[in-house]
Formats: structure tokens, sequence, C-alpha cells
């Protein structure tokens, strides 16, 4: 059963205010209205998650490099949860490294995006987003544990 696009709640675990505040006006700017709910590190994101402050149907776009809880362990942490496993989590980071993209990937990973690298290209990565919840079919609850 397709959601309605609409209903797709994205969930910004992004430390840097600067950062937040960009890719939520880029969201606004072409004129997307999913609504965006931001954590700042993944401690906050996973009781966010736990605690039903996001409701389902969601995806998380997820920074790296964050105090407290890295984007790593933040997907360690989901994958190895029976309710949340299946996330889709797209990373937006500025880490280049090669073990921090195998690893992403190895964890599940929808997309692996550089900050730097989509800088001034960052709107094709809202259109991606755009473009991923008008086709994305998604249950109308969450899959039973």
């Amino acid at each position: 059963m397709k959601a309605d696009t609409r209903e797709v709640t994205l969930l910004l675990v992004e430390d840097d205010d600067i950062d937040a505040a960009s890719i939520e006006r880029s969201f606004l700017k072409q004129r997307i209205g999913n609504s965006i709910v931001r954590a700042h590190d993944g401690i906050e994101a996973l009781e966010l998650l736990k605690n039903g402050a996001i409701t389902y149907p969601f995806m998380i776009l997820l920074d790296l490099q964050m105090p407290r809880m890295n984007g790593l362990e933040f997907l360690t942490k989901l994958r190895e949860d029976s309710e949340l496993h299946d996330t889709i989590v797209f990373v937006l980071t500025t880490s280049k490294s090669d073990q921090d993209i195998v690893e992403s990937y190895h964890k599940k990973v929808a997309g692996y995006f550089v900050k730097e690298e989509a800088g001034v290209n960052f709107i094709d990565v809202v259109h991606m987003f755009e473009s991923y919840w008008r086709v994305l079919h998604v249950p109308t609850e969450p899959r039973p544990v």
C-alpha cells in the first residue's frame, strides 16, 4: 500500500546548526512540505525514535561526524533494534573515507553523500529525496516484529 508521501517524516541527525539550517532551507525552497525533525547526535535520535516522537513512516538523513554517538555507532544500534532495523537511512557527511563509505553501506544505508561534493548541487540531493518520496511504497504500519 502506498503511503501519502507528505506524511513521510525526515529525521535529520546533524550536530552542525549551519548545515541543519541549510538543509531545512533547501527543503522549504523546493516547497517540500514533509516534516523535518532534528536530532543533534545519535543518542538524541535513538531517544526520539524509541519514545515515539517520530511517527511512521519516516526516513533518516544522517551525519557521521557527531559528538556523544557518531553516525556509524548510531547505525549499529539502529540495525540491532528489532523494531528499527529496516529504517531507510541516507548519509550526508563530510567524510570521504573509504572505510566510512564501506561501513555505511555494510550497515545498509540507502545512499551516501559527501557534503562538499553536494555543496552547490545540494539541490540535486533534495530533488532526489522528493523523487524518492514520490515513488516510495511503504506499508501503512511498520512491519510486525
